[in-house]
């Protein structure tokens, strides 16, 4: 509960009577619990015809702009429901993530996709779109983080393992670095963020328990060698040496606490400090090893098993944390104390893309369905925080999430992680049999059923 001193009829007086800026009352307003209590699903922005992996508002909040496995991209006046233009990506499998690039009048965006490539999109007068190919992964290219302030420089992420460095100024693209584990194999990257608070420091994830931060002034621009080691590693003590999880979500505050979102487990915030240092990665038998005192918050309710979702920070100062989930529905945390506020209906299957709006108390959320849920508090009641021991996931058919064999393989192995965790024993090799075998008839017996199983939209790809 909110404190009478910090309550929006106070601050309003405080506004009215000069002793607070008409700034920080719209900050305070919207960081308000009440509001984010109030909040429903206002309306849907339907115009693409494939599910939809990427919302990202521009630097005003005015334009929103989507990308989907219809390989188009749409910007949105989001407020009024209509669509300002629509343009093919030029790529040619899934888009998987669009953004703005900052101090360009929103003239110049930057994509990625399934098909690897990192490409630049020029909007002209009259509406006229040109895309350009910039560089390319082999495999798919996950995401982008641009850097804060900078209309240049941007980086892309891969399953390729490399971190690729790009300047729009040059039109180059500079491999910075192979991501590796202790054993020297590839990690395959899902995410990439960099922190506001120093913009020379990224972190990325993928699949094993690590989230990795290197220093940019690290690399040797001659190309005589990579960017090194990283510089700080996070993971919370109890998945050191989890074989079979990664992270599919990344988020620095303005603060420069960074959240994780791992596959098949929570979520977690690490405050400044809460590294595991540059040294520590010496395998997960390593000797010596003391882990912090205090750990990484955990926030729990959601699930995610079966896609790679992001999670972000919502509100003016960053107060609260929000995810998707398998089980279709939008969460909504406390940061404070992770205590779980909302879990609202947001997709018939599953929840993949939370995004913030830049200054209003606003969400854009997108997953399966082919549409965009925009999300704000205008609800007449206010809603009661949830109960987690009360709340019953959805079941659903799951098979419909198999697009490539390396999907299905994580799958089982996720399967199996959960089942070894409940039951403490190792499934044997038939057992794994059986467990395809539940996947292709969409049956899990360790989901509760709490309604009629729903039929996935055929073969659709997510990233």
């Amino acid at each position: 509960m909110e404190t009478s001193a910090r309550s929006p009829v106070v601050d309003l007086w405080k506004r009215e009577e000069g002793i607070l800026s008409p700034r920080c009352f719209a900050r305070r307003l919207g960081g308000s619990e009440a509001l984010v209590m109030r909040l429903r699903n206002d309306k849907k922005l339907e115009k693409h015809e494939g599910c939809v992996n990427t919302v990202s508002f521009n630097s005003d909040g005015s334009i929103l702009a989507s990308g989907s496995d219809d390989r188009k991209i749409i910007l949105w006046d989001w407020d009024a429901g209509t669509v300002k233009l629509q343009f093919h990506s030029g790529h040619i499998n899934n888009v998987f993530q669009a953004r703005f690039m900052p101090l360009t009048d929103d003239g110049i965006m930057v994509t990625c996709a399934a098909d690897g490539q990192v490409r630049q999109v020029n909007i002209l007068q009259g509406g006229k779109v040109c895309t350009e190919l910039l560089g390319e992964h082999e495999g798919r290219a996950h995401k982008l983080a641009v850097e804060p302030g900078s209309p240049y420089i941007f980086y892309s992420c891969g399953e390729d393992g490399t971190v690729q460095h790009f300047d729009l100024r040059t039109k180059t693209a500079t491999k910075l670095l192979t991501c590796k584990n202790y054993q020297s194999s590839i990690i395959h990257l899902n995410a990439i963020a960099i922190d506001p608070t120093d913009p020379n420091l990224f972190v990325v994830g993928g699949t094993d328990e690590y989230a990795r931060m290197y220093d940019i002034r690290r690399y040797k621009w001659d190309s005589t060698s990579d960017i090194g080691r990283p510089v700080n590693l996070f993971c919370p003590a109890h998945l050191l040496g989890e074989d079979h999880l990664g992270i599919t979500g990344l988020a620095f505050s303005h603060h420069g606490e960074l959240l994780t979102s791992y596959n098949d487990e929570n979520i977690f915030l690490f405050q400044k400090g809460q590294g595991l240092g540059p040294d520590s990665w010496l395998g997960p038998n390593r000797e010596g090893f003391s882990p912090e005192s205090e750990g990484p918050r955990v926030f729990e309710g959601h699930r995610n098993c079966e896609t790679v979702k992001g999670v972000s920070f919502f509100g003016p100062n960053c107060e609260y944390v929000a995810s998707g989930s398998d089980c279709g529905r939008l969460f909504i945390w406390r940061k404070s104390d992770a205590k779980l506020l909302r879990a609202m209906d947001g997709d018939k299957y599953v929840v993949n893309c939370i995004e913030s709006h830049p200054c209003a108390t606003v969400i854009a959320s997108s997953g399966i369905d082919n549409d965009i849920k925009i999300w704000i508090p205008n609800s007449t009641e206010s809603a009661t925080p949830v109960n987690i021991s009360e709340l019953k996931h959805k079941r659903r058919n799951r098979f419909w999430q198999v697009a490539l064999p390396e999907d299905l393989i994580a799958q089982v192995l996720a399967r199996r992680r959960r089942r070894r965790n409940d039951d403490e024993f190792e499934p044997s090799n038939s057992e794994l049999v059986n467990l395809l075998v539940q996947l292709a008839n969409g049956d899990d017996s360790s989901d509760e059923n709490s309604g009629q199983s729903s039929e996935g939209p055929g073969d659709c790809q997510v990233n």
